[in-house]
């Protein structure tokens, strides 16, 4: 067996259980160095096997400085990882990096933390260690030139991480306290309401399509004639893209009035 302090050097480095740093010091002769490489090589085969799941949990991450704003996206698989302290390091460090190369996919993955390892080798190794999927989804970054930044958080999990996160941009020069007001406002209504685009001509063509077929589906065993299933059928895609386009939504604080 391996020389049991170096054993803890390299759970504390690591994260790895006991059994596994054991076999990799074994494996390196006793070359912590080489012990964690080995760790690093069987955590991309474990973490190779856990992206196969699904990750629907996690957190909207917002960064700001006075040049660019950013939103992004960390997944993970359960509610109890996205309150992981681990995870919460990795997703504020992840946000930064992120702002910094204003949502560059590849130029985030390939960028090195604090620790002197990329992105993606991190990624891994945090998967690895908490053992689940975790995945870095969409992310949007907005120049603040010529334009006031609004951010709204729902369900706060630690600073600057949320379970739900709104970014608005309003190109605009004003900085009274209308505007301000405004901007808050709007942020909260996005996040209550959810819109598909800002108008009716920003909804995803694939979408409406979508929407259409099920509308068909709905429609086609009520017996009614083709003209009125069309008449129907019509007033519902109508509904829809006014329900899901943010000018057209009603306004959550104030119901009878659309945006």
């Amino acid at each position: 067996m391996a020389d049991i302090e170096k054993i803890k050097k390299l759970r504390t480095t690591s994260g790895a259980g006991f059994k596994d740093c054991n076999m990799a010091l074994d494996e390196s002769n006793g070359d912590i160095e080489k012990a964690i490489e080995i760790l690093r090589v069987k955590g991309i085969s474990k973490a190779s096997k856990k992206m196969s799941r699904t990750a629907n949990e996690g957190v909207i991450a917002i960064t700001q400085n006075s040049q660019r704003s950013s939103i992004l996206e960390i997944n993970c698989e359960t509610d109890f990882v996205a309150k992981n302290n681990d995870f919460i390091i990795f997703a504020k460090e992840l946000s930064d990096i992120n702002n910094q190369v204003s949502s560059d996919k590849k130029k985030l993955l390939s960028s090195n933390m604090k620790n002197d390892k990329t992105v993606d080798e991190n990624l891994v190794a945090l998967i690895s260690k908490i053992g689940e999927k975790i995945t870095i989804g969409r992310s949007k970054t907005i120049i603040n030139d010529n334009c006031k930044i609004f951010k709204y958080h729902h369900t706060v999990v630690n600073d600057n991480l949320s379970k739900l996160g709104v970014l608005v941009s309003l190109v605009t020069t004003d900085d009274t306290d209308k505007i301000k007001n405004f901007g808050k406002q709007l942020s909260m209504h996005i996040a209550a309401s959810n819109p598909l685009a800002i108008d009716v001509d920003g909804i995803d063509q694939e979408i409406l399509k979508k929407e259409k077929e099920l509308i068909s589906e709905e429609l086609k065993n009520t017996g009614k004639s083709e003209d009125i299933i069309k008449k129907i059928s019509q007033g519902k895609i109508k509904k829809f893209q006014e329900e899901n386009s943010l000018l057209n939504q009603q306004w959550v604080i104030e119901p009878k009035k659309k945006g």
